[in-house]
């Protein structure tokens, strides 16, 4: 089993981006989501995101992860 975590995308560099998980960045490939752009939501697994999400899904799972620690 695998967790993807959604985070906000906050800046865009080709196929790489700074990636916003509830205030920690990190560098994510793009690779797999060209079309992802800055303020984009986007699941992100082992520094890959895999797809562009609903911002509000992505709120509700980021609440609860939150809840979770």
């Amino acid at each position: 089993m695998c967790l993807a975590v959604p985070g906000k995308i906050v800046r865009v560099d080709g196929e790489n981006a700074k990636v916003s998980f509830g205030g920690v960045v990190k560098d994510v490939s793009l690779v797999l989501c060209p079309e992802a752009r800055e303020g984009d939501y986007c699941s992100v697994h082992v520094g890959m995101a895999q797809a562009i999400i609903d911002p509000v899904e992505a709120e509700r799972v980021l609440e609860v992860l939150k809840e979770l620690e």
